[in-house]
């Protein structure tokens, strides 16, 4: 039980690595100077899905840091179908840990928590706080492009009645960049699943935050952040406090050692990191495509690879950048005589790679990404441009934003197969490697206002010191 008279901070992200990791730097920021704030990391997890990778993630935060990790019993859905998506199984994941949460708030310290951060999926945890009398916030680990969009979603959804794929024209909202409705979330695409009306319900629900703090910053979205600085009723303020990636996880994996060793003898900057997330599987005809596009492009690459057949709901809660471990062999599903014809300029790595160690390479010159918003993130910070190939999630959103927006990103056209052929591999490739003078120069620009906006100072410094503040002299509900 913690005992001491520092301000106390209770957190909780939702199920999965994705949510875990950058809710966890959150955490380790705070108990920092300047704030030396007590933080207890609450983690919900599911019965049977929680990798051993994020059990040693969760014991190094314990061991190194001071960090107060409470683990919730994790929460039973085995009465759920098989094909339910990932995100009503994070909604329900939190829904039936709430009492496990009240108990934990009522009694894990004799200090009153001064507020508790949640992510988008566990917005229910506000039903507690309000019974306790904390206030509840929300850490949007997203961009505020996104942010923008899920406070509109309420109106877009009572004034539209067609699928939003169908709009011809795209949503344009002050200061973001115009999305088609076929580029939104993959839980809005159909009106009828449960997973859209999840979406809809946690819209509405995050004016009930008394903030929301969002993983971005100032340089790299100015129109999105400048339109949510002008108050509108009922909207919670704003802070954004980025960039934050992961800096110290547990000790790395030994065979991540062989690709560094091999990154080393690269020249600088020549290499293309090809890696698509814990959660992203291409298929088999896809893996095909692309391994004859990096052939053709004659171009220095480091790809992680995974097996086609693995389920992505399943790989959404495996651990770390770069992939989770998995069962099967994926350099069986590369093409005949792939690896001998590009050995020596080309390596592919199975399953996993240390992505954070990767990016910050000197060899690395450029990021073939999902676009998940902490890898786009770690690209930046590490001043690597990308190749937007998003697969799933507001991951089409973010692709979108990165080439539309910040400039930082050629995005993968798919065909009309509904695959990116080889050329367009090839395309991109050469592209970015060989071409990509402007959006070189702009994520290098990005990775040091970056830098000076997390510095003393800075725009996301100042922004984080401002809602601690409120947390030292904190409000009953």
């Amino acid at each position: 039980m913690l005992t001491n008279e520092r301000t106390h901070i209770a957190i909780m992200p939702s199920p999965g690595a994705g949510h875990l990791t950058p809710l966890a730097e959150l955490a380790k920021r705070l108990v920092r100077h300047p704030h030396d704030f007590s933080v207890t990391l609450i983690v919900v997890s599911i019965a049977s899905s929680s990798p051993s990778s994020q059990h040693a993630y969760l014991n190094h935060l314990n061991s190194s840091t001071s960090i107060d990790v409470h683990q919730l019993p994790p929460a039973d859905l085995s009465d759920l179908p098989d094909d339910v998506p990932p995100e009503p199984r994070f909604f329900l994941a939190v829904q039936r840990s709430l009492p496990n949460l009240r108990h934990s708030l009522a009694t894990r310290s004799i200090l009153p928590f001064s507020a508790l951060i949640v992510d988008f999926f566990a917005i229910d945890a506000f039903a507690v706080t309000k019974e306790l009398g904390i206030p509840g916030y929300l850490y949007f680990t997203s961009s505020c492009n996104n942010l923008c969009h899920m406070f509109y979603l309420p109106i877009l959804h009572a004034t539209t009645v067609c699928e939003y794929r169908d709009l011809e024209e795209p949503i344009r909202l002050p200061g973001c960049v115009p999305i088609m409705g076929k580029d939104f979330v993959e839980p809005l695409q159909d009106r009828k699943s449960t997973a859209y009306q999840i979406m809809i319900d946690l819209a509405k629900r995050y004016m009930e935050a008394e903030g929301v703090l969002v993983n971005t910053f100032e340089a790299m979205e100015p129109g999105p952040i400048k339109a949510l600085e002008v108050p509108e009723p009922g909207r919670p303020p704003v802070y954004t406090i980025g960039p934050m990636v992961q800096t110290v996880g547990p000790v790395e994996d030994l065979s991540g050692s062989d690709c560094l060793r091999w990154l080393d003898q690269q020249p600088s900057e020549s290499v293309l990191f090809v890696c698509f997330g814990s959660g992203g599987t291409l298929s088999r005809e896809q893996l095909t495509e692309l391994a004859f596009g990096l052939e053709l492009s004659g171009q220095r690459f480091l790809w992680v690879v995974r097996s086609p057949a693995e389920k992505m709901s399943a790989a959404l809660f495996a651990g770390g950048g770069g992939g989770g471990k998995e069962e099967d062999e994926p350099l069986d599903s590369l093409p005949e005589g792939f690896l001998e014809r590009t050995r020596g300029w080309g390596l592919v790595v199975p399953s996993w790679a240390p992505q954070s160690q990767v990016l910050a390479h000197t060899s690395t010159g450029g990021f073939m990404s999902h676009c998940g918003w902490n890898s786009t993130l770690e690209s930046v910070v590490n001043g690597v441009p990308l190749i937007a190939w998003p697969l799933y999630a507001e991951q089409k959103m973010n692709a979108v934003m990165l080439t539309e927006g910040a400039g930082i990103a050629i995005r993968a056209i798919t065909g009309e197969d509904g695959l990116v052929g080889r050329e367009e591999v090839v395309r991109v490739v050469k592209g970015l490697m060989e071409e990509g003078k402007e959006v070189k120069q702009r994520v290098k620009w990005l990775q040091v206002e970056g830098k000076k906006a997390l510095g003393e100072g800075g725009s996301s410094y100042k922004a984080l010191l401002d809602v601690t503040e409120m947390w030292r002299t904190p409000k009953k509900l």
